[in-house]
């Protein structure tokens, strides 16, 4: 069975968007934390996305800007089957993507019966939301900025439920970022 698993940056105080969709508190990155995301991203899993993260990776990933910058991330960004989200884009440009508009639910579901086909959602907070209200995220894993910025998007605003969290790791960066990754707790 597949793997369904959260990647995201958040601020000490749970944020993963500023006010006004404000991503600056996120610019600063060590190469211990940078080094960790690239191992993720060599998981082969498959990407999940929301339109507007979508959006915004598609932007930056497939540029020449991106594999000066950063090639390995940049090839495996490029290279990965993606998947985003929306009712509202037509059609995704970025290699690899399909777009899915409608039964999400249905779609995470199908591909999790297929053996050793992973998924990991970047960003896309909404998305996370809603898959969390189904049960569908088998591990969450957030990098937690030594920052805090008193307002901004909750990383799981809007659940409607109680979500109980077994914490499986943790990890401390030298530049102060902790992962924490949790998984739901069987009652």
């Amino acid at each position: 069975m597949g793997k369904l698993t959260v990647f995201n940056f958040i601020t000490l105080d749970g944020y993963y968007k500023g006010k006004d969709g404000d991503l600056s508190w996120n610019r600063h990155r060590e190469e211990e934390e940078h080094n960790y995301a690239v191992k993720n991203l060599g998981s082969s899993a498959t990407l999940l996305f929301g339109r507007i993260t979508y959006e915004m990776m598609s932007g930056y990933w497939p540029t020449a800007m991106a594999m000066q910058n950063d090639p390995v991330m940049a090839e495996g960004m490029n290279k990965a089957d993606k998947i985003v989200f929306s009712k509202t884009l037509e059609k995704a440009e970025w290699t690899n993507t399909r777009v899915v508009k409608n039964d999400m639910t249905g779609e995470i579901k199908k591909l999790k019966q297929i053996p050793g086909k992973d998924m990991c959602v970047l960003g896309s907070g909404s998305i996370i939301s809603q898959l969390a209200e189904k049960d569908l995220i088998d591990e969450y894993q957030f990098m937690v900025n030594p920052v805090a910025i008193g307002e901004g998007t909750p990383i799981l605003k809007g659940l409607t439920r109680k979500l109980d969290l077994q914490l499986i790791m943790t990890r401390t960066f030298k530049s102060g970022v902790i992962l924490l990754c949790y998984q739901p707790q069987k009652i």
